[in-house]
C-alpha cells in the first residue's frame, strides 16, 4: 500500500509523533512518500528511511498509484489536502494534531492503532459531496469546488450586506446580514454551527444555508436538496465583498453572479471500523458529559 504523507507545518513539539508514525510505516512495511515541501520541513528532525519517495503535488496523485493520502494537522489541513487529491478518487485519512478535528478525526494518540487498522484492512470509505461555484468573472482558478461551505461576507468592518439568494431560478429571499454561508453535510459542523446552523449527517444529500448575524431576527438557516442551483446576486455599501471556498478566499463585486451546485466528483474519507460520526460528534461537543460529576 502506498501512503502519501501531507501537512503545512512541522511544529517542533509534534517531533515525536510524527517519528513514530514514519516508525511503525515502516515496521509494516508501507510504501511512503512525502509532499515535498513538507519533508524539507522535517529531513533534518525526523529519522526517516533513504526508500522513502518524495512527492511533488497533485499532478502525481494518479501517476504514482496513492493508495491513500495521510493529512497531518487539524481540519484546515484537511481541506488543503482536499485541493491536493481533487478528483483523483484517493482517500484521506485525517490524523488529528490539530485542536477539535471533526474531519482529522483520528487523534494523535492513536496513529500507531489506525497504522495497524489500515494494514489489516479494518476501515471503510466515507464519500463526501463538494460544492462547486461557478461565476461569470473568473474566480479560484481551478479550485472551484470546497468541501465545507462557500460563504459570501462583507469586507471588513463595512455595512452589512445584501444577498439575493434563488434556488433553481425562484426568488427566496433577500438576506440583510454580514454574510451567508452555504455548506455541504460535512461543513455543517463548521462555520455554519457557529452559527446557529443545524448538524447534516454526511449521507443527507442537502446543503444548508445560514445567514451571519441576519438584521431580520425571524431569517434561520434553511435546509434544500443538494440536487438545487443556488444563485445569489451582492449588493452592499462598499465596493467589494469577500467570497471564500473553504479557506481559500477571493475579492468580488456587486458585478459578480454566483451559482452554488452540488460538485460533479466527491471526496472520500477513510473511517476506521470503530469510528462514526455519531461517535465523532459526541466526542467533539461533548454531548452526555456532565461537568457536574
Amino acid at each position: 500500500m502506498h501512503i502519501v504523507i501531507f501537512s503545512k507545518i512541522f511544529k517542533v513539539q509534534d517531533k515525536k509523533l510524527i517519528q513514530g508514525l514514519f516508525d511503525i510505516l515502516a515496521e509494516e512495511n508501507f510504501k511512503v512518500s512525502v509532499y515535498k515541501d513538507y519533508f524539507l520541513q522535517i529531513k533534518e528532525q525526523i529519522k526517516i528511511g533513504s526508500d522513502i519517495g518524495i512527492f511533488n503535488g497533485d499532478e502525481e496523485i494518479e501517476s504514482k498509484n496513492v493508495d491513500i493520502l495521510f493529512s497531518l494537522g487539524g481540519d484546515g489541513t484537511f481541506l488543503s489536502a482536499t485541493t491536493e487529491v481533487r478528483n483523483s478518487g484517493v482517500p484521506i485519512l485525517g490524523l488529528n494534531l490539530g485542536r477539535l478535528g471533526f474531519l482529522a478525526s483520528v487523534e494523535s494518540k492513536y496513529l500507531c492503532e489506525a497504522v495497524k487498522a489500515l494494514k489489516r484492512g479494518m476501515y471503510i470509505l466515507e464519500e463526501r459531496s463538494l460544492l462547486h461555484l461557478e461565476s461569470n468573472y473568473p474566480l479560484f482558478g481551478e479550485l472551484t469546488f470546497a468541501l465545507n461551505d462557500c460563504t459570501i461576507l462583507k469586507r471588513d468592518t463595512s455595512s452589512m450586506v445584501r444577498i439575493k439568494t434563488y434556488i433553481n431560478g425562484a426568488f427566496l429571499n433577500s438576506y440583510w446580514a454580514d454574510g451567508l454561508i452555504i455548506a455541504t453535510p460535512t461543513g455543517s459542523t463548521g462555520y455554519s454551527l457557529s452559527c446557529g446552523g443545524p448538524i447534516i449527517f454526511p449521507n443527507s444529500e442537502n446543503f444548508v444555508i445560514t445567514p451571519v448575524a441576519p438584521h431580520n431576527l425571524n431569517v434561520r438557516p434553511i435546509i434544500i436538496s443538494d440536487s438545487s442551483v443556488i444563485s445569489f446576486e451582492v449588493e452592499g455599501r462598499g465596493e467589494t465583498f469577500l467570497c471564500t471556498l473553504d479557506s481559500r478566499v477571493e475579492s468580488i463585486t456587486s458585478a459578480h453572479q454566483l451559482a452554488i451546485r452540488k460538485c460533479d466528483f466527491t471526496i472520500k474519507m477513510v473511517l476506521l471500523n470503530d469510528h462514526s460520526f455519531m461517535q465523532t460528534i459526541r466526542e467533539k461537543l461533548d454531548w452526555g458529559r456532565d461537568a457536574r460529576n
